[in-house]
């Protein structure tokens, strides 16, 4: 069996940027864990897998240890692939996910990601998660499957290496650490999901859907510019829907190969 494979950098302009997610289009699902196998042979942080349902298609993301309920640099990937590899032609892609339902638009070159909102809550300060860092936050908030801790100093954000051991020990999927952007952005962030076999995730959509919340109501914005000051690093358009949030980026094809199975 012979598989189409994809790699393409999300989140970014330019290749070797951005977060580099797989897509491998399929007309049907296989076992899972052919899939699973397939994402930890590929050693991305997601592997995305589709097939078309309906009018639209079903999406699946996979790191290279477990399935994950939704990820937004893959989403935006796969509709790359879609409208520039697939002759998708239609003003909109929609997707039906562990996450609900998502929909994708483009606007100019960007990909406008439609993903639900992520409220984060105020929650106690789990002395392991303080552990991590070497800085008391500013604020301590939780998802629903994410920690958000907030400090006042972008450089910190940036540089912080943060104890690994510790943040595998929390009770939840990953940490994202966020501060007020000193620059041409709104604020600046990174993530990191040891849990999930993601050490630090270069630029992570699915966080924003934390963050883009909490900095709206912090800086009385719906209309926020964002960067992921990870190594590799990109740059998000964010909108603030209420329930719903937009989050936007460019995509370039890395390469195309093939699976064989």
């Amino acid at each position: 069996m012979k598989l189409p494979l994809l790699q393409v950098d999300a989140f970014t302009n330019q290749v070797f940027g951005g977060n580099p997610a797989a897509v491998v289009p399929l007309h049907e699902w296989l076992p899972d864990d052919v899939l699973q196998q397939i994402a930890m042979e590929n050693n991305l942080s997601e592997t995305a897998f589709f097939i078309p349902e309906d009018d639209g298609y079903h999406i699946r993301w996979f790191t290279p240890s477990v399935e994950v309920n939704l990820c937004g640099h893959a989403t935006l990937a796969t509709s790359h692939v879609l409208y520039n590899h697939l002759d998708y032609s239609g003003k909109m892609i929609r997707f039906r996910s562990r996450s609900g339902d998502l929909s994708v638009r483009t606007e100019g070159d960007y990909y406008l990601l439609d993903f639900p909102s992520d409220k984060p809550e105020t929650v106690e300060r789990d002395e392991r998660l303080l552990k991590a860092f070497d800085r008391n936050p500013v604020e301590v908030l939780k998802g629903k499957a994410d920690f958000l801790v907030v400090f006042d100093d972008e450089n910190y954000v940036r540089e912080v290496v943060p104890d690994m051991d510790m943040i595998k020990k929390l009770d939840a999927e990953g940490v994202i650490i966020t501060s007020r952007s000193d620059g041409e952005f709104d604020f600046v962030s990174r993530f990191f999901a040891p849990r999930l076999g993601i050490p630090e995730d270069p630029v992570t959509g699915s966080a924003h859907t934390v963050l883009i919340p909490y900095w709206s109501d912090r800086l009385g914005n719906d209309t926020l510019a964002a960067r992921q000051v990870s190594k590799r690093g990109g740059d998000l358009k964010c909108r603030y829907l209420g329930d719903r949030v937009e989050i936007g980026g460019r995509a370039r094809t890395y390469l195309e190969g093939i699976i064989y199975l």
